[in-house]
């Protein structure tokens, strides 16, 4: 390919059998050549370095598993090879320009969960186990780039730019591939660790509730209960008419502890909901909001009871915040499942203004639902209407599941 001729050069100086210019001479090695021929000429040590250390962790830890600190030393073995790969990140990238971000550090805790626990972690840590293969594969190839390298500094000269970036470009895939974090796996175990947590954090705060509520509800009542039916019996001789009136007073109190110990199961998990399924939980529950709901549930199976569970318990605590804080005419509810993925859509015609933050309990079901990998929308304008719709994937049923 011809350059243009620079500006000093007159094209009507020449005749038409007359060639342009030829573009002035460039030297070859510039700057990210001589990293490159760096970065080879590096290989061969950096490659006895890791070799040596891997030969000599996976030796010892394997010859040592027969005893208590085979295991440990292994563990110790990877956690430093984490290091040798933190090394040859920082060297391609200041040699190679090939960006590759740390891989997230190995949540260890100081040994908070436990000895055990933090030593499997260890053991089957997959960034410890990719450098330790890279740095075994690296001592063949570390020898064939410095012996090439080296001698066409002195042989090959003219095509050693070619030599090297060819050189360069296997030692940035063998970075990228066995260096570099799965991106896509960092992202899935961070959210997975943040999941658990809700899980957690929810599961606590339903037991709380539900040890207030049977402390405060029907654990008190049955108190009252067994003290009137105490005097009922002492009464029971001397002032029978007493006795009786007591006995009956005893009678509804049993009767309100029952109501308050079914509504405490339905609240954990409604019977309806386990023998009937989703539409007609939804339609009992509907059944019960101060506003008129229009159900509809298409779907052409049950689902999962966990999932089941989930979009039941979300459509009920969104009937009760249209209860108690809408001012709706109307509502409607609608499930149906599309492309493996549970649909439930709430909507009234209230007065709008429902947010995530707004206290009536949106966050905590949007946690649950993200929880399971779904997914929480709310578009409630000031003046309304309100449409929430809430998706879950799809699980099948398995056989005989409650």
């Amino acid at each position: 390919m011809t350059e243009s001729p620079s500006p000093s050069w007159d094209a009507s100086q020449r005749s038409d059998g007359d060639q342009p210019p030829l573009p002035p001479a460039r030297f070859a090695y510039d700057r990210h050549t001589w990293k490159e021929i760096a970065h080879l000429l590096a290989n061969l040590p950096l490659a006895l370095l890791g070799f040596v250390y891997v030969v000599t962790v996976l030796f010892t830890g394997a010859l040592l598993t027969l005893t208590v600190i085979g295991f440990p030393l292994l563990a110790a073995g990877l956690v430093g090879a984490r290091q040798l790969g933190k090394l040859e990140r920082s060297r391609a990238r200041a040699l190679l320009g090939v960006r590759v971000d740390e891989p997230s550090p190995l949540p260890l805790r100081g040994g908070k969960d436990g000895f055990f626990p933090q030593l499997w972690l260890a053991l089957k840590d997959p960034v410890g186990w990719r450098t330790i293969l890279y740095d075994f594969i690296r001592l063949p190839w570390g020898i064939l780039t410095f012996v090439i390298t080296l001698t066409s500094l002195f042989v090959l000269w003219p095509v050693l730019p070619f030599i090297a970036r060819g050189l360069t470009n296997a030692d940035r895939a063998m970075v990228r591939g066995l260096l570099s974090p799965s991106d896509e796996l960092e992202r899935r175990i961070a959210e997975l660790e943040s999941d658990r947590g809700v899980v957690v954090d929810t599961a606590a705060a339903d037991l709380r509730r539900i040890e207030r509520d049977l402390h405060d509800g029907a654990q008190a009542r049955l108190v009252n209960l067994a003290m009137g039916l105490g005097l009922a019996k002492e009464k029971l001789l001397e002032d029978p008419d007493g006795a009786a009136s007591m006995v009956a007073e005893a009678h509804g109190e049993v009767k309100l502890a029952l109501q308050e110990l079914r509504d405490l199961a339905r609240g954990i998990h409604p019977a309806v909901l386990t023998d009937r399924g989703l539409d007609a939980a939804l339609s009992a529950v509907a059944s019960r909001c101060t506003v008129p709901v229009k159900v509809t549930v298409d779907l052409l199976s049950r689902p999962a009871a966990a999932i089941e569970g989930i979009a039941y318990f979300t459509v009920s605590e969104l009937l009760q915040n249209i209860s108690k804080h809408s001012g709706a005419k109307s509502a409607s509810v609608d499930v149906w499942c599309s492309d493996d993925r549970l649909l439930i859509q709430v909507g009234d015609d209230g007065r709008g203004g429902a947010r995530l933050d707004g206290g009536t309990g949106m966050r905590g079901l949007a946690d649950r639902l993200d929880a399971v990998d779904g997914l929480f929308v709310i578009e409630s304008p000031l003046g309304g209407p309100t449409t929430v719709t809430a998706e879950l994937p799809w699980r099948d049923r398995v056989p005989g599941q409650g």
